[in-house]
Formats: C-alpha cells, structure tokens, sequence
C-alpha cells in the first residue's frame, strides 16, 4: 500500500470534475426521460378513469402526475445548474493554463534578466563607444600622415627636374633653328636673334603659367 501518493495537480482535479459533472448530467437526463414516460402513463391513466366516470381514481392520479412534473423541474433545475457548473469548471482549467503560462514567461523574463545585467550591457556600449572613437582617431592621423609624406619635397624635385628636361629640349630646338639660320639674318640687329628669344620667352611663359 503506497502511503506517500502524490496529490493530484490542479489541472488534474479540474479533469476529474469534468468526467464527475458529465456523468451527473448523463444520469439526470436518464431520470427526466424515465419521468417523461411515467408521465404518459398517468395522463393515459387520468382519461381512462374520467371516461369510466372514476373521479376519486381520477384525482388520486393528478396528485401523482403534479408530483412527477415538479420532479421533472427539478431534474431541469439540477441540469441547468450541473451546465453552469461546467462552464465555470471550464473557465477555471483556461484561468489555470493562462497563469501557468505567465508564471513560465515570469519565470523565462527572469532568466534573461539575470544573463542580461542592464549595468554591464551599458558598460559594454561605453567601452565600444571608446574604442570605435580612438580607431576613427587613429585612421585619421594615419590619413594625414600618409598625406605628408606624400607631399614632400621629393615630388617637388621631379617636378622641377621635369620642367627643366622639357626646357633643355626647347633650347636645343631653338639652337638647332638659330645654327641653320642664313648668316645675313644673324648679322641684322633685332631681326632673326629678336625673334628666337621672342619664341623662347614665350614658350617659357607658357610653362610658368
């Protein structure tokens, strides 16, 4: 014999009601039925003895038929209340799922509260936010940096080295012309000498433009 029987749960007791309350119903709608057909029998009674003109038998047999029909209210009665008593039984085992329900995503909620300390979380964001702000510092110095090496003296230099190269080769160009020139040119003042130095000095000016 088991002495330590576990209690039933509530969802359980609230099953066990509703088998309970079902079979009660069932058993009242036997006796209505029962009461139906008896009340058949005595009305046919009832008008059998009227017709035979027996009025005591008569009135002995309405007393019966008025007891059978307030037991019939009755069993009405009774259907009615075991009917709303289910319903409410009803209502209780969903009452009993929606608390369980919420008492597991209280449960659920607590666990993430407890994983996802706010204080931390606002520490993390802090810390993130720091270091995203010295990664942008950082690339920008780096950045800037670049840019200065980039734009050292060096550059400068080649430049230089190029315009004077395309100078030379203008100065050769020129002297070539200037060597090839007819002699009574080069002996008119400030004729085929002006021209040359003119073309030089623009071709110069271009350049410094």
């Amino acid at each position: 014999m088991n002495f330590f029987k576990k209690a039933p749960t509530v969802k359980e007791t609230q099953r066990q009601n509703d088998r309970e309350l079902r079979k009660a119903g069932r058993d009242l709608d036997r006796d209505k039925v029962a009461l139906e057909r008896e009340e058949k029998k005595l009305e046919m009674e009832i008008k059998k003895m009227a017709k035979e003109g027996n009025n005591d038998g008569c009135k002995i047999l309405a007393k019966q038929l008025v007891q059978l029909r307030k037991q019939k209210t009755r069993i009405y009665a009774a259907n009615s209340k075991i009917s709303s008593v289910q319903i409410h039984n009803k209502a209780m085992g969903a009452n009993i799922a929606i608390a369980g329900a919420m008492g597991t995503t209280a449960k659920t909620m607590g666990n993430i509260n407890k994983v996802l300390n706010p204080h931390q979380i606002a520490r993390d964001m802090e810390a993130f936010k720091q270091a995203n702000a010295k990664m942008d510092m950082t690339d920008e110095m780096i950045s800037e940096t670049l840019d200065d090496i980039m734009d050292e003296s060096g550059d400068e230099q080649e430049s230089e080295g190029i315009v004077n190269q395309v100078l030379d080769e203008i100065g050769i160009e020129i002297s070539g012309k200037m060597a090839n020139a007819p002699s009574v040119a080069r002996n008119k003042i400030g004729d085929s000498a002006t021209d040359a130095d003119k073309e030089l000095m623009a071709q110069l000016a271009k350049l410094k433009s």
